[in-house]
């Protein structure tokens, strides 16, 4: 018994409490603090609400696209919810109305890898709704094998851009009749290893189509179609952005094929270290949709809910030969009047 006294008299005078104590709040504050910088900036503007405004968000259903209109719904938005999946969507639908009370939540089918579903999609729209206040192109696909949509384009540069483009230029109408109207494009950091090549918009030649090459060139694709949107709309009372979410696991990844042993522990501790929460991930959706400051801000890039400088982006978001092919190819593509009046 002694000895046993001895040896804790030992241990308290040696290795004091107060020094673990004083190491795990040291470990724990740290571990706090880099938590704020990985989940990025926050859109804090809680009370700015959305009484009145119609809202359309793609892609709604999962991930940064039903955290943005969980938000919105909360800001009392009316909602629609614009997806492939009609019964995945319903539930989303059902859960954003039961967290928020907001019943002004709505579920409409769209099929972004159909052009003859996009225009369904706005003729249903148009004959519910005289204007629109925020259009947010949010819904994409990622890492897919190579195919051709029944409209003759790459499947990951259809959905994820051409898609977008074309619901966007027929809803114009409806934009334009709001008090300030805004379309947001999410697009994705990934557009850094885009290469968009004049002659291979979809990856056809050998040996040049990769998964991912396929998402970045479709992800620069919105910004540089952003970028010119934005100078057709001069002088009207719509907006356009693009942004860059930043690193989120969400189901968009779904389709990488990755070891099961990774996935219960490399990729555990790389999210942790360095991916966003969803809700943190939506907050420059939310704040391009939102915030009164932006109201006249148009063309730029966002990340953080910050501007991202024209210089600071890489070389082919700011190629103007590059962003007179993609838009030219995407208004043929998506057979937009060449009589289309922007103005």
């Amino acid at each position: 018994m002694d000895l046993i006294v001895e040896h804790l008299t030992f241990l308290r005078e040696n290795y004091p409490l107060e020094k673990y104590l004083l190491g795990a709040g040291v470990a724990a504050v740290t571990i706090y603090f880099y938590r704020r910088y990985v989940e990025g900036g926050q859109f804090r503007k809680d009370h700015v609400k959305m009484d009145g405004k119609v809202v359309i968000i793609t892609g709604a259903n999962t991930g940064i696209g039903k955290e943005t209109a969980l938000d919105l719904a909360r800001r009392n938005a009316k909602i629609y919810l614009a997806c492939r999946d009609f019964k995945r969507c319903e539930a989303a639908r059902l859960e954003i109305i039961e967290k928020t009370g907001n019943t002004q939540i709505f579920n409409r089918h769209l099929d972004l890898s159909t052009l003859k579903s996009v225009r369904e999609f706005a003729e249903e729209f148009s004959q519910e709704e005289q204007r629109l206040d925020v259009l947010i192109n949010n819904a994409g696909v990622f890492y897919l094998p190579h195919s051709m949509t029944e409209d003759g384009c790459e499947f990951h540069m259809h959905v994820n851009h051409l898609g977008h483009f074309l619901l966007t230029h027929l809803l114009l109408d409806h934009l334009k009749k709001a008090p300030q109207g805004r379309i947001v494009n999410v697009s994705s950091l990934g557009y850094t290893s885009a290469k968009i090549e004049k002659d291979n918009l979809h990856l056809l030649k050998p040996n040049s189509f990769s998964k991912f090459k396929a998402y970045a060139n479709s992800k620069l694709a919105q910004i540089l179609t952003t970028q010119r949107l934005a100078k057709e709309l001069e002088g009207t009372n719509v907006t356009v952005n693009s942004l860059h979410p930043g690193g989120i696991q969400t189901e968009i990844a779904r389709n990488v094929k990755i070891p099961k042993i990774l996935l219960w522990t490399i990729f555990p501790i790389f999210g942790f270290l360095m991916g966003k929460s969803v809700k943190s991930g939506a907050q420059t959706t939310i704040c391009c949709a939102v915030d009164p400051d932006l109201a006249t801000v148009s063309g730029q890039y966002f990340s953080d809910c910050k501007v991202v400088k024209f210089e600071k982006l890489k070389r082919q978001a700011r190629d103007q030969e590059i962003n007179d092919y993609v838009w030219e190819e995407s208004i043929r593509l998506a057979k937009i009047p060449s009589d289309f009046k922007y103005k």
